[in-house]
């Protein structure tokens, strides 16, 4: 590696994404990331928070890729439901950058609501201005830094905006507790509060729990 390369763990920070979640996770709690990917996350909470952390993906080559940076993580579909952990056995689940491409949403926050007492839910905005402007004067799907594949390569199954969460929320009995907005992944600030998000924001990321 190049000595003025920026060591792993400082390049994933540079992720709002990442950042907002190593800030939000208390020091030593118990953690499932869903849809790990490489561990990326799970090794900046690791080293970061000290967390004891696990995670779930269905792809072999990212599992191995984890197991390579010493993370616990099993191999699952999260369409098929976490059954192999207990009720409210985590302090957070993530579904960080996941939520819109399970076939299932529903019923994979259901079974991260039973997991976990807190859920942390992110996901690009397509309400975000930049996205509205591109389809009214082009009439096609965007294919920018949000979206960033073309409609027949996107691993995207579900788009959804920062209203239809709160819809969603709403009609499934969820509690938001809190929430952080940002224009892009990498690079600017992360808003605790964005005038108009559903407009403003290209990402959104919120912490969740069930009503009690």
């Amino acid at each position: 590696m190049n000595p003025v390369d920026p060591a792993p763990e400082t390049a994933a920070l540079s992720r709002n994404d990442y950042a907002a979640i190593v800030k939000l996770v208390k020091p030593g709690s118990k953690v499932l990331d869903l849809g790990c990917g490489g561990g990326q996350l799970l090794q900046l909470l690791r080293e970061d928070k000290g967390v004891l952390g696990y995670g779930v993906d269905l792809s072999p080559d990212l599992i191995l890729d984890c197991i390579g940076k010493g993370l616990s993580v099993f191999q699952g579909n999260l369409d098929e439901g976490l059954r192999d952990f207990e009720d409210q056995s985590f302090d957070y689940v993530i579904l960080n950058q996941t939520l819109p491409v399970v076939h299932r949403p529903t019923f994979v926050m259901e079974e991260m609501l039973r997991v976990g007492r807190c859920g942390i839910v992110s996901f690009a905005n397509f309400a975000y201005w930049r996205i509205r402007l591109r389809l009214l004067l082009n009439g096609r799907m965007p294919v920018d830094e949000i979206l960033p594949n073309e409609w027949y390569d996107t691993p995207n199954i579900h788009h959804l905006t920062v209203r239809d969460f709160h819809v969603f929320c709403r009609h499934f009995g969820i509690t938001i507790l809190d929430a952080h907005y940002f224009r892009r992944l990498e690079s600017g600030r992360v808003h605790q509060h964005m005038l108009h998000p559903n407009w403003f924001a290209g990402f959104a990321l919120f912490v969740i729990t069930r009503n009690a």
